[in-house]
């Protein structure tokens, strides 16, 4: 198999609705932060090559009422992603990334989105272990994986950081589980690296 989904994607500083064309993605939280821009939350995860999601003000909401609004839990959490063609904008079906599944809700959670300006409909999320796979290699952390990664997200300096994650990396047990704890470091250095510049 030649697979060219990967010449299609836009180039951009964050996930897109045409990076999900191929089909759905499964990813697992690295770390949330604040970012003063329209799309105020960027969620960073395992393998995001520095383009986090960026969730619109539906699936935040989606979001606060499944996890709460302490995104500092979110953190090792995993949620699937898909390309929503009807997404309009402007008149126009521009298309739009939505949440099908998450992990950490017992069942199926609906609740009422703002469709357009009068309009309101039903929007349902599963939960994770229901999800269909979508690349059947992929790649889901146990809770041993999700605490290290917490523990990354978690350092207060680059010095922590960088001990916490020695030791992670030195304990994990595949490829896959050391990526994720490249991508948590990378995540959380940026932030730090962010606030000392802002101090």
């Amino acid at each position: 198999m030649i697979d060219i989904s990967g010449t299609v994607a836009p180039k951009s500083d964050q996930l897109n609705a045409d990076d999900l064309i191929a089909g759905p993605r499964t990813i697992t939280v690295t770390s949330v932060r604040l970012v003063a821009e329209d799309q105020p939350v960027a969620i960073h995860y395992a393998g995001d090559d520095g383009k986090p999601y960026k969730p619109c003000k539906s699936m935040r909401r989606v979001l606060v009422r499944a996890w709460g609004a302490d995104a500092s839990k979110y953190v090792g959490r995993i949620m699937t992603l898909y390309l929503d063609e009807s997404v309009r904008f402007g008149g126009a079906a521009v298309g739009g990334i939505r949440i099908s599944h998450l992990s950490d809700i017992s069942g199926p959670l609906t609740m009422a989105l703002t469709a357009t300006r009068a309009v309101k409909k039903a929007f349902t999320v599963k939960p994770i272990s229901a999800a269909p796979a979508a690349n059947p290699a992929q790649y889901e952390p146990d809770d041993c994986t999700r605490e290290w990664i917490a523990d990354i997200a978690a350092a207060e300096s680059i010095a922590d950081l960088k001990t916490v994650f020695g030791t992670a990396y030195k304990a994990g047990r595949s490829k896959a589980e050391k990526d994720a704890f490249k991508a948590a470091y990378e995540a959380r250095k940026a932030a730090l690296t962010s606030q000392e510049h802002a101090a």
